[in-house]
């Protein structure tokens, strides 16, 4: 090398070019991919197709794999039960989101009542026929390698299909939980990445080689200012903070409320370290930017251990990438291992620290109540309001 040098040189060359010709492949894609998140988001109710999509997509990748590294041993029925029972998971879960949010229009269809009743007994029936297909199919000299598969089945529908169902349910919550915790796994990723190529040097993880402590450190910081922007900038509109409701009057999707205290500026007193540094003593935030903080800190700190996670499972059965989807990314999978880990804190985070009574889905429930079991209601509902001087006293008593 000290005689040529020109062979050292054209050596790096030759390095270097593929893993920016890599790099521009995943940047014009990864921009066209969030340009039709954005678009999605743009369409509204059209975003659950996009979720039932992915989720059907990454179910198919993931059973692939399985049905590779077993395919040689014939096993029977394998592929289309695994397919079925992704279909009662799905009919299980959707129609308990119908039942939930859109009372009204099953009352108003006679079959639907019926479905709506017996939702439950139907979804175990179809799992219970399901099974006992799995139990007929079973081969002697292939036991051990069918009830792998069984598991393998269970565990993917686990993952992929009860996490997307947590999707849809932040989604009704408002399209802000949707869209941020998505956002957020998504910049991290970028910048983590970006860090990691111009500055890494320091090995984050046996089972990443290339993630590195410079691009860990780097896409959190990132991350935690972009979602305190980004959440500053989606709180001022109603379109993406107030919960989706079903109107039954138009047989539309509605967007309007009064948004919650969340959502609404507020004053918040610094600490007085900060006052004397910086001379300001308040600052006026949504309270949503503050809970952004906590979001973007686990989308950037625990979401990378699912990319982790999937990591170790492809070296398990050594493979690169779940699919070839998408050049220089991999497959859809490969897209949302750390998605679906954020859609479960997100859906927890809410539950524990955001979720008040929801008015659109307490009256949905009241809509499919008997006749007279409203009227006792809004008979106890009239004497607590006059009660608590909410109603006029000389009011008459409802007949």
């Amino acid at each position: 090398d000290l005689c040529c040098p020109h062979k050292g040189l054209q050596a790096a060359e030759v390095s270097v070019f593929p893993r920016w010709k890599n790099y521009w492949v995943r940047g014009v894609l990864s921009l066209a991919m969030i340009s039709g998140f954005f678009l999605i988001i743009y369409l509204g109710p059209v975003t659950l197709i996009l979720v039932m999509t992915v989720q059907i997509k990454c179910f198919q990748e993931i059973i692939t794999i399985g049905y590779r590294v077993y395919h040689s041993y014939d096993l029977p029925w394998f592929r289309t039960l695994s397919w079925y029972f992704l279909i009662c998971v799905n009919y299980f879960f959707y129609g308990e989101t119908v039942a939930d949010y859109f009372g009204a229009l099953v009352q108003r269809e006679e079959p639907l009542q019926f479905l709506a009743r017996y939702h439950r007994f139907i979804s175990f029936a179809l799992y219970l026929a399901g099974f006992c297909m799995f139990v007929l199919s079973l081969v002697k000299k292939h036991y051990r390698l069918q009830f792998y598969m069984f598991a393998w089945t269970h565990v993917t529908l686990l993952i992929v299909v009860t996490q997307s169902h947590l999707v849809i349910q932040n989604l009704f919550e408002g399209m802000i939980w949707f869209i941020v915790p998505i956002s957020i796994v998504i910049c991290n990723d970028i910048m983590a990445y970006l860090f990691g190529f111009f500055f890494g040097r320091t090995p984050l993880i046996k089972l990443s080689p290339k993630k590195t402590w410079e691009g860990f450190i780097g896409g959190f910081f990132s991350t935690v200012v972009f979602a305190f922007v980004l959440a500053y900038l989606l709180s001022q509109f109603q379109y993406f903070v107030c919960p989706a409701g079903y109107n039954s009057d138009t047989n539309r999707f509605t967007i309007e409320c009064e948004p919650s205290d969340i959502f609404v500026l507020q004053e918040y007193t610094l600490p007085a370290v900060i006052q004397n540094t910086l001379r300001w003593k308040t600052v006026t935030l949504y309270p949503f930017q503050i809970h952004s903080i906590f979001l973007s800190a686990f989308a950037s700190l625990i979401g990378p251990f699912g990319g982790f996670f999937a990591s170790g499972f492809k070296r398990a059965f050594k493979i690169k990438d779940f699919a070839n989807t998408i050049p220089g990314h991999g497959g859809i999978m490969d897209r949302f291992d750390c998605q679906y880990l954020m859609a479960t804190f997100t859906h927890v985070y809410i539950a524990s620290f955001i979720r008040g009574p929801n008015p659109s889905k307490v009256l949905q429930q009241l809509l499919v109540l008997q006749p007279e079991q409203q009227l006792s209601i809004f008979h106890s509902l009239h004497s607590h309001l006059r009660e608590r001087g909410m109603l006029p006293p000389a009011a008459g008593r409802p007949e």
